[in-house]
């Protein structure tokens, strides 16, 4: 009964009276009996689970959050990846080997998107290219730390220009000068990223790839990935992988960053194999707030000789997008063990092994009138007539060896809910 009033009842004898059991089936706008499973819930109306909530739902908590299965966080995985496109920099055509690091194929690689090059550097003696070391005298430079970005300080102080001086440095001359403005490759937002991912979960032996296979209605050559139209393709336009991470591809070329690309396998092994797909997502990595050098940009130099025999290199600064692919997943199958500890959890957190043992208790075995007796209490209703007392019954104030046996005269199918 859901009903908010009290539950009368006409006992035999004639009382009318109301039951005060801990299983009493009668509650108010609140569930209230240490048997229900709903303590201080509100109840819908209607019925139905209360706001789906837990101790009131237990089946819905089992089967949602699949409590009967086994799972295996500890995925293994794999992933290869290639880049295509042609761009245009600086006069060159350039492509995947002159763009993209390291050319390995890597779960971890950058798309180079602006250079500042640095060329014919040989060790010398030259000036400083910072205005940090900006000087007058050479006084000024021996105060300064014995070491720049681009070499050792001598101590003196030289001529950079015929307006300019500053400290002379001991180092790869001349100096890099990575102030000036340099264009942008944008036709790599054009360019396309094909991820090779496998997969595999060791407690179930089970593996899958997210190539999409023969008849599955994807062609691998000519799909490109879109979040509704072609989630399970694994060919992506860079241009669609910033955009979908929340970012604008040509301020990202220009400073550089780090994008990730999430590929989770969320799988029920119960299902059949073909139900266990790949989901994408797409975040920057790098944080933008409060940071003093924002960008991704790193520095690489290539060596080579002169004819006269002396050891010279091109300094190159890149900007660039790195992308991290990251996989992550879990699978869960059918356990017995699982299934009869979460059962069991689920029973006791709802009550339902109090209700078990008052139903064995009130109607099975021996000294079963004497429990009800005991966990029952009879509360006449107002008006109704006393029921007279027993001749035996002790009297007010009597002590001793005068004992008041409780009795009830209920069959025990009120307990069970009948």
């Amino acid at each position: 009964m859901t009903g908010g009033g009290p539950c009368p009842r006409v006992l035999p004898g004639g009382d009318s009276s109301h039951r005060r059991g801990m299983t009493s089936g009668c509650r108010g706008p609140r569930a209230r009996g240490r048997s229900g499973g709903c303590r201080g819930v509100p109840v819908v109306p209607g019925g139905g689970c209360p706001q789906r909530h837990p101790r009131c739902c237990p089946s819905w908590v089992f089967l949602h959050e699949k409590a009967y299965q086994v799972r295996d966080t500890a995925i293994e995985s794999s992933v290869v990846t290639k880049v295509k496109g042609v761009g245009r920099y600086a006069g060159q055509v350039m492509d995947t080997a002159d763009y993209v690091t390291p050319p390995q194929g890597t779960s971890v690689f950058v798309v180079v998107t602006k250079q500042i090059r640095t060329e014919d550097q040989e060790q010398g003696l030259c000036p400083e290219s910072e205005a940090a070391f900006h000087c007058s005298a050479d006084r000024d430079c021996r105060e300064l730390s014995p070491g720049t970005s681009n070499g050792m300080l001598t101590g003196r102080c030289i001529a950079y220009n015929a307006t300019l001086r500053t400290c002379e440095i001991q180092g790869w001359c001349p100096p890099e000068v990575d102030t000036v403005d340099v264009p942008v490759m944008l036709e790599a937002e054009n360019f396309t990223l094909l991820i090779k991912n496998s997969i595999r979960f060791p407690l179930f032996g089970f593996e899958k790839t997210n190539l999409p296979p023969p008849g599955s209605g994807v062609e691998l050559g000519r799909c490109r990935f879109h979040p509704q139209l072609q989630p399970l393709c694994p060919i992506l336009r860079l241009g669609d992988v910033a955009r979908l991470a929340g970012q604008d591809f040509p301020a990202l070329a220009a400073t550089g960053g780090v994008l990730g690309i999430k590929i989770g396998w969320v799988c029920d092994l119960d299902r059949a194999w073909e139900r266990c797909l790949p989901r994408y997502s797409f975040t920057r990595l790098d944080s933008l707030a409060r940071t003093p050098a924002p960008g991704y940009n790193f520095r690489h130099a290539r060596y080579y000789r002169w004819p006269n025999g002396s050891e010279r290199r091109t300094l190159t600064k890149a900007f660039g997008i790195r992308f991290d692919v990251l996989v992550y997943g879990s699978a869960g199958k059918f356990g017995i063990v699982p299934t009869l500890i979460n059962t069991v959890a689920a029973f006791t957190s709802i009550g339902v092994g109090t209700v078990l043992c008052d139903i064995i208790l009130l109607n099975f075995l021996k000294g079963a009138e004497h429990y009800k007796a005991r966990k029952f209490e009879e509360v006449p209703e107002a008006g109704a007539p006393a029921t007279p007392a027993s001749p035996t019954a002790c009297p007010p104030g009597a002590l001793g060896a005068c004992t008041r046996d409780k009795q009830s005269t209920d069959s025990g199918t009120f307990s069970l809910g009948l």
